[in-house]
């Protein structure tokens, strides 16, 4: 399925695929992707575990290169850069790790602090102040003595958060922020994304397989499956999909394939 360029031709995007393959081995994960981000939306990609949506995310900060296809941002191509003029790309965006990827040997304060300090070579004493604004913003003040073992789940996910928005980021990638969060944590990291959104003017981009998150952050939302989009709409839209793909998807049923195989063992 082709999947349409952005209605607004009048400004280039903000970040753009274009006929993007990847594989690892023997194993095709992206064939021909095709994605542009307009300024200031948040576009969800959903899909099944190992679909490759954080391929697609790795791709757009180029972590990974493409076999084949371009990637662009605004309007500069930047899959074919060596690593020595990736930084200052880099630090245009923020990235919000599955895992949160915070070091246990800093404090919070120390890990939102470090990307100040270790990339744009900022004071401690300033990195220190822009921390606790962006932890503030979290909702969690006064915090930046703790230890990231001190913490909940919850508040490892809004202090990671709060580290990737601490450089001014245009673009956040957040790959499956909800993971591991009960309901009421998970809607708490749902709001967020909203009033980053809202008050920074971001760009965002999220990939999960949580259908309560990507309907209530979304402007857009995408499924990918067998390496290509076969859904580009909006969170309202997808309800009614007529694919059974994303219907099954959307409404948490096993794919026939699942069911087949179970079908099959249990006749032995």
């Amino acid at each position: 399925m082709a999947i349409a360029r952005l209605a607004r031709q009048d400004a280039a995007p903000v970040v753009e695929l274009r006929g993007v393959h990847k594989r690892f081995g023997q194993l095709l994960v992206l064939r021909g992707i095709d994605l542009a981000l307009e300024s200031g939306k948040t576009t969800v990609i959903i899909g099944e575990s190992g679909s490759g949506k954080s391929v697609i995310l790795k791709h757009i900060v180029r972590l990974l290169k493409p076999d084949r296809g371009e990637v662009y941002h605004r309007g500069q191509r930047i899959d074919h850069l060596p690593e020595r003029k990736l930084a200052k790309l880099r630090s245009g965006f923020g990235f919000l790790f599955q895992l949160n990827a915070l070091f246990d040997s800093l404090t919070v304060g120390q890990n939102v602090s470090f990307p100040l300090i270790e990339h744009l070579r900022m004071k401690r004493k300033k990195a220190a102040e822009v921390a606790e604004e962006k932890l503030t913003m979290v909702g969690l003040p006064g915090i930046q003595g703790k230890w990231p073992a001190e913490l909940s789940g919850g508040q490892k996910k809004r202090v990671a958060l709060a580290r990737s928005i601490a450089v001014n980021p245009q673009v956040i990638l957040y790959d499956e922020p909800t993971t591991g969060l009960d309901p009421p944590r998970a809607d708490v990291i749902n709001e967020l994304i909203r009033k980053l959104q809202r008050e920074l003017g971001v760009t965002s981009v999220v990939v999960t397989h949580d259908m309560a998150s990507a309907r209530k952050v979304a402007d857009r939302i995408l499924m990918l499956y067998g390496g290509q989009f076969i859904y580009d709409g909006t969170s309202e839209s997808i309800m009614h999909a007529v694919d059974p793909r994303v219907r099954r998807f959307v409404e948490g049923l096993a794919a026939e394939d699942d069911l087949a195989s179970l079908s099959a063992g249990g006749g032995r």
